[in-house]
């Protein structure tokens, strides 16, 4: 059974929060999680990473305006845990084999305050460094640490687009030249 890891993202305020929400989705998607409940009502955003997610391939899905303590309390029943990324838990090292040991994970992260009854539901408050930082680091950090594989060289299902590894200079095979070549 493959791991299950969803990103809950909590508040977004559209016209501050845009381009960290997008950035909290896309290196979801890339470090291996399914998928990114949104719980505020941005669209834009939602569709902006599901058109990424089309052009760099994989399974990664969105859901936009959802209920916080519904998704929260829903994923629980169904057995799942839920790690809250915050400077105010547990060190992550200390949280890391439990977290690994995980099959259905929620991993809630934060934009504007986020309120008390998240850090009560939530299964393990951990803190990536207890000094204030990006979302997005604790995200990629967190997802990092607790992947069974190497997250940065996972290879995404019907891509369109292909990043190319190079030491100098830049490549991008399109789909249709992949086609081609094989």
């Amino acid at each position: 059974m493959k791991k299950e890891i969803i990103v809950l993202r909590l508040g977004h305020r559209p016209e501050r929060d845009k381009r960290i929400t997008t950035h909290v989705g896309l290196t979801a998607r890339a470090l291996g999680a399914s998928g990114m409940l949104l719980a505020s009502n941005d669209q834009k955003i939602a569709d902006n990473i599901e058109e990424m997610t089309s052009r760099f391939g994989g399974d990664f899905f969105v859901r936009n305006n959802v209920s916080m303590t519904a998704e929260i309390k829903k994923w629980k029943a169904e057995g799942g845990k839920v790690c809250h990324l915050s400077m105010y838990g547990i060190n992550l090292p200390e949280a890391v084999p439990e977290l690994k040991k995980q099959e259905k994970l929620m991993i809630i992260v934060g934009a504007e305050k986020v309120p008390g009854e998240i850090y009560r539901l939530a299964d393990w408050n951990v803190a990536v460094g207890n000094q204030p930082h990006s979302e997005v680091a604790a995200l990629a950090i967190t997802m990092d640490r607790i992947s069974e594989t190497d997250p940065l060289t996972a290879v995404f299902e019907n891509a369109e687009l292909t990043v190319v590894p190079m030491t100098i200079g830049k490549s991008v095979i399109h789909d249709n030249e992949l086609k081609r070549k094989k």
